[in-house]
């Protein structure tokens, strides 16, 4: 993506099934557990660079003695500074006690069986240590610790939090964050209460009725009470003190998440390839987690799915698949290769099918998958023209000329460092943002050829008109088309990704300029009068999309072309969207597509799109819409 938008977040998880004396026997080292916990961080830092945390706990531990341990990072290279100190630790253990579990389980921090990871992309709110998971809930009564971790956003935390202050709490912050935690909280201590008057009357002493509360708390109660009043998008992860643990889905499957089991462990993470290459696991092995259910581990190593919430309309996010997840996953390798292939027809039809005048390249890095799939469509057109002209050919040389065409392929835009400069004027900032990219020369005949250039996706434009184009210019095509892989990005993200603000997309300032061009200002009071109205009501829709509905994609896309080509570029700039349908047929299993369509899978997104709309035209498209 040629603009980074930030994505909250990932998870990683791990339970050792076996007594930890089992993993420094059969493996040579205590740190078998913290070592898939750092390769399942490592390999999701894709999904949080803003920070990291984890927590370890041991399982029954004497009374008296610590037995959780967190470590958090706002570092940005906070996977690594975590570990580092924690491997420290071990590297002081004298070789007698390295390999005896119980001596380092009682001296050592971090030899833990229960192991839960976060990495950290901040939508909102502050860049501080306080903002990273995993966050705790501390009680003296073991049974009553909590400790979360989640990749989520919440549309109505405002209603969860009054929900907390009616019932008497007065929660610290009114983040969905912290709401969530206190939410959960409660009713794990109500269900512990009600277990605690049960094995009173039936005549149990106070530590006999702890260890009932043990051995038969049941998570999905606590968590079916807890999740009830939810609206949003969520994988959470948690702890309770004792040893017990869940990870919990959404409804829709907005978040996503995975899970593998075997004899000696389970892992949970938020994307499939990072499972794969912690554990060697196949594919094949590894389990989505269903939505709307909860994967519970029981601290006497019981592990099984169970329904939570009924599992509503599938409505995974298509951004993981277009561009937030990793595209080493095999499904989403294909899906984006597809994204690129589909978009083929579009192009060919746009350069007059005159590929022999027409340079094709991609944004590096990620749009470099969808560009391979971009090359094989282009190259079924051609081999489809060359077989009907070889057909008519009627000498060697003609023949030799056929099969010399080819798809003119090259690497021309090219990502360099991130340039860091100290310039506080806007005319010299902008110089330097400028040559974030960089380009090939010699490649592109002037003057003659069409520059097509493919990017997964297409959000504020920013990058697109002050250094990609700026820079593609200078080659002097005769024109630049600019792909992307992903529909207009048109509706607020609500459940996880930082595209909150109305203001900010470059296909909405696109439509204000059409309504501007067609004399339809009128239309965008109408709008707002009817967000107001229906924003009263408890179960509203969204009324943002009759300012779409009145204009064509086609003349959206020509002023988002207009939008992103400064006055002083010399070549006509086009760009092409994909369409929906080529969306959903590329990525069938993951349907969410909200930000494309305002199709929102929950309430709580229909009244975020109205707001946002409402604060835009209010002055203040600063403000969060939830």
């Amino acid at each position: 993506m040629s603009e980074q938008i930030k994505h909250e977040c990932g998870i990683a998880f791990i339970r050792l099934l076996k007594p930890f004396q089992f993993y420094i026997d059969k493996y040579g080292t205590p740190l078998y557990g913290l070592n898939k916990l750092h390769i399942l961080m490592e390999k999701q830092k894709n999904r949080g660079q803003d920070g990291a945390g984890l927590v370890s706990l041991k399982l029954d531990m004497p009374a008296g003695q610590k037995y959780f341990n967190r470590m958090r990072s706002n570092n940005r290279n906070a996977i690594n500074k975590i570990f580092k100190n924690i491997y420290q630790k071990f590297g002081k253990v004298k070789k007698k006690h390295f390999t005896d579990a119980d001596w380092l389980k009682q001296h050592i921090s971090y030899t833990g069986e229960v192991l839960l990871g976060h990495l950290r992309y901040g939508t909102h709110g502050k860049n501080e240590i306080e903002q990273c998971h995993p966050f705790l809930r501390q009680n003296n009564w073991i049974t009553r610790n909590l400790i979360m971790a989640g990749n989520f956003n919440m549309t109505n935390t405002n209603e969860l939090f009054d929900q907390l202050v009616d019932i008497g709490q007065h929660p610290k912050e009114e983040s969905d964050t912290v709401t969530i935690l206190e939410k959960v909280g409660h009713f794990l201590d109500e269900e512990i209460q009600v277990l605690f008057r049960k094995y009173k009357d039936e005549g149990c002493g106070r530590k006999d009725i702890t260890d009932n509360i043990v051995k038969h708390l049941e998570p999905q109660n606590f968590l079916i009470r807890a999740a009830r009043d939810f609206d949003g998008g969520y994988v959470m992860a948690g702890i309770i003190g004792h040893g017990d643990s869940f990870i919990l889905r959404d409804p829709n499957g907005i978040r996503p998440a995975y899970f593998y089991k075997d004899d000696e462990l389970v892992v949970v993470a938020s994307e499939r390839p990072a499972i794969q290459t912690a554990t060697f696991a196949s594919i094949e092995k590894i389990t989505e987690l269903t939505p709307g259910s909860a994967l519970i581990v029981k601290k006497n190593g019981l592990v099984e799915e169970r329904e939570i919430l009924p599992a509503a309309t599938r409505r995974a996010c298509s951004f993981e698949r277009i561009y937030f997840s990793r595209g080493n996953d095999v499904d989403i390798y294909q899906e984006r290769k597809k994204l690129g292939y589909l978009m083929a027809a579009s192009v060919l039809k746009a350069i007059k099918y005159q590929v022999d005048e027409a340079v094709f390249s991609f944004i590096p890095n990620t749009a470099e998958v969808a560009f391979y799939g971009l090359v094989k469509g282009l190259e079924e057109h051609l081999n489809a023209s060359k077989i009907k002209a070889l057909k008519e050919a009627k000498d060697e040389a003609s023949i030799q000329t056929i099969l010399n065409n080819k798809i003119r392929i090259d690497k021309i835009a090219i990502k360099d460092a991130k340039l860091r400069t100290f310039i506080t004027q806007d005319k010299g900032r902008n110089e330097m943002v400028s040559h974030v990219y960089d380009v090939t020369y010699g490649v592109v005949k002037k003057g003659a050829d069409t520059l097509i250039i493919i990017d997964d996706s297409i959000v504020r434009g920013t990058t697109l008109r002050e250094s990609i184009i700026e820079n593609l210019d200078r080659l002097t095509p005769k024109k630049i088309i600019v792909l992307s892989t992903a529909p207009q990005i048109r509706y607020p993200d609500c459940y996880g990704i930082d595209m909150s603000k109305m203001g900010d997309f470059i296909v909405f300032k696109a439509a204000l300029h059409v309504l501007k061009e067609q004399q339809q200002t009128a239309l965008l009071n109408e709008v707002y009068q009817q967000c107001l109205a229906e924003n009263k009501k408890e179960i509203p829709a969204n009324k943002v999309k009759l300012l779409y509905d009145s204009l064509s994609e086609a003349a959206i896309s020509e002023a988002v072309a207009t939008l992103v080509t400064a006055p002083h570029i010399q070549a006509e700039v086009q760009v092409i969207y994909q369409s929906i349908d080529n969306l959903h047929n590329a990525c069938p299993n993951h349907l969410g597509d909200w930000y494309f369509t305002g199709n929102y899978p929950t309430v709580g997104g229909n009244r975020v799109a109205n707001q946002a709309f409402i604060n835009y035209m209010e002055g203040r498209g600063d403000v969060r819409a939830y």
